[in-house]
């Protein structure tokens, strides 16, 4: 086992050898670089000379794009009410069509309090009229289904 030796890459991935890390750290001060651990299961371990703010950077935006992209995996939910006007309706339908657009998954979801659950084929009509609202060709994933607090449809844009 080398006792304080590693192996050091310089900045543009050129390997310059097996060193003591005390050498590594001087030709790192001498270039203006700082030396980067890139992994330690190897014997010696790899070290490279670079920019660790740059490193760093780079690898917070990469967590952030891949934070996003999970964010935008889940579908979006749109909810409507009994007793809402056709307006509301109409103004919802088209936040439905820029979700689809986007190739959102989208979960309508209507919510049927108190007395309103007796009357579920009036909400059914409801929810059928706001699906003729909307414009974008769409395909249903999943079909309207009663649930405990009302009903849920969900689509999705079809190609």
């Amino acid at each position: 086992m080398n006792q304080g030796k590693i192996r050091l890459v310089d900045e543009k991935g050129k390997q310059i050898g097996v060193l003591f890390k005390e050498e590594a750290l001087n030709i790192a001060k001498e270039r203006g670089f700082d030396l980067i651990e890139v992994t330690r299961k190897t014997e010696p371990p790899i070290y490279k000379l670079g920019d660790y703010s740059k490193i760093k950077y780079e690898m917070e935006k990469k967590l952030k794009q891949q934070k996003l992209k999970e964010r935008q995996a889940f579908p979006k939910s749109i909810r409507i009410g009994f007793k809402e006007s056709n307006h509301d309706l109409s103004i919802k339908s088209k936040k439905a069509e820029e979700f689809l657009k986007e190739g959102k998954l989208v979960h309508i979801v209507m919510i049927l309090r108190g007395r309103e659950k007796a009357h579920f084929d009036l909400a059914k009509e409801k929810v059928d009229s706001f699906l003729t609202l909307i414009k974008i060709s769409y395909k249903i994933i999943r079909s309207l289904k009663k649930s405990p607090r009302g009903l849920n449809v969900a689509i999705k844009k079809s190609f």
